[in-house]
């Protein structure tokens, strides 16, 4: 009976140490889709951008080649839109990235254009910066932008090759990156995402890699070659992460979406080329929901479609885990379970 125990014991250990990694349930699931081609309301061409309030879950739409904002419920119901073609102040001019702060402010990152616009949640314009160059604060095609955790705008400044960083008004505070292949430099970098905890990943799409950063542009790590195995991009663009859920990035060029941790581990993924339920063509613009959805602008398809995320847990913190090793055990010592065990067995 003791070396029993002693093997069951051990058993038990090995496993609760070996499930210690997190893992993600559910990830990819279908969950819906709306959108098709047009300029309608709740049509689009070419969504390239999305991004999901703080406040409510609403979910804004850079509608870009129909040049506006579009923004729906959770689920998809439209609930308004602005913009229109041209170079005045609200007019927005081709592919845009697009950005929600805490209070419910709009960032766009306007390409064509070489500025950002900020509005209200309704589309009201309450500023704009930037112009065409090489200068601090100036632009050659801004794309991504992303708020961080104090309320600073980083801007993905793509061909500058450089994450750019403002205050929430405009002001310019710092940049990072060059261009290269070298750690901390960038190619044609298309997207950024600030997580909560403080990290800043940035889709390096000219390298196909995705790199992370400390708030004040010192590199930290990266991931990913040119290829279609595990880990491996072919030309990515959009990024949406979170402590909780992950790093999840559109592999736009072999249409589908990738998912790892916050350090690059490779987690799983979903999609292949396709109009069908969780299908792409050329996926972009990634964000993430306010109850456990990842939201994908599936742009040649014109739609929006979006799916479980899944969550973050430690497998020995799990029911399902505890009851397995109890099983597992009980059956090496010859015990009976308790009836609470077997009824869920």
């Amino acid at each position: 009976m003791r070396t029993r125990v002693c093997v069951a014991l051990a058993v038990v250990a090995a496993l609760c140490l070996g499930g210690a990694t997190p893992a993600l349930a559910g990830t990819g699931a279908f969950m819906g889709k709306w959108g098709s081609i047009g300029s309608a309301n709740g049509q689009f061409n070419a969504p390239n951008e999305i991004a999901v309030s703080p406040l409510n879950g609403d979910v804004y739409v850079a509608d870009s080649s129909n040049h506006r904002v579009q923004y729906f419920s959770s689920t998809g119901v439209f609930k308004g839109k602005w913009g229109s073609y041209g170079t005045a102040p609200g007019q927005f001019w081709s592919e845009m990235g697009i950005a929600v702060a805490q209070n419910g402010n709009v960032y766009v990152a306007d390409y064509s254009n070489n500025r950002v616009q900020y509005f209200d949640a309704d589309g009201t314009l309450l500023g704009t910066w930037g112009s065409f160059g090489t200068a601090d604060g100036e632009f050659r095609y801004p794309r991504g932008v992303s708020v961080a955790p104090n309320g600073d705008i980083y801007v993905a400044d793509v061909s500058n090759h450089r994450i750019q960083v403002f205050t929430a008004g405009g002001v310019f505070k710092s940049h990072f990156g060059g261009y290269g292949s070298a750690d901390g430099l960038m190619s044609l970098p298309l997207d950024v995402d600030v997580t909560p905890d403080g990290l800043v990943y940035v889709t390096d799409s000219g390298n196909n890699r995705v790199q992370y950063f400390t708030l004040d542009g010192a590199f930290a790590g990266k991931w990913g070659s040119l290829g279609s195995g595990h880990g491996q991009f072919s030309a990515p663009t959009g990024i949406a992460a979170n402590p909780g859920e992950g790093v999840f990035v559109g592999d736009t060029g072999n249409n589908r979406v990738q998912y790892f941790s916050a350090t690059g581990g490779y987690r799983g993924e979903w999609g292949s080329f396709g109009t069908a339920d969780g299908e792409f063509r050329s996926p972009r613009g990634l964000a993430l929901g306010n109850s456990g959805s990842v939201y994908v602008a599936d742009t040649n398809n014109t739609r929006i479609q979006y799916f479980e995320t899944g969550r973050i847990a430690t497998t020995p913190a799990s029911s399902s885990w505890s009851l397995a090793v109890l099983v597992i055990a009980a059956g090496m010592l010859g015990l009976a379970l308790p009836r609470w065990a077997r009824v869920r067995a």
